[in-house]
């Protein structure tokens, strides 16, 4: 799948998570970079940023576990019910491979 305004493929998760990774350490070496002699300013736009980076960590780590947990969820059915997964994934590539065949 491709994005409609760029034609670039879309990004992947692993991908967004790194992503997400790498912008967490930034802003955590700024905090710790901009913890000497600040004026007001700063020091109150630290603290948001310091409080802003706990949410986006612990939102991620929920986001993370909700993940696991449905992949987990999804690997037990599909070993539950190998056949019936395998009738439906073969189902579904049958009826795209008609939709794309049409355009």
């Amino acid at each position: 799948m491709t994005d409609s305004e760029t034609g670039e493929p879309e990004m992947s998760m692993s991908k967004l998570v790194q992503d997400f990774k790498v912008v967490v350490h930034d802003a955590e070496a700024l905090l710790k970079a901009s913890a000497g002699d600040l004026g007001e300013k700063a020091r109150e736009a630290r603290t948001r940023l310091a409080a802003s980076l706990e949410g986006a960590k612990a939102n991620f780590h929920r986001f993370e576990d909700r993940a696991v947990a449905g992949a987990k969820a999804t690997d037990r059915m599909i070993r539950e019910h190998p056949y019936e997964s395998l009738g439906v994934a073969f189902g579904v590539g049958l009826l795209l491979g008609v939709l794309v065949a049409r355009k």
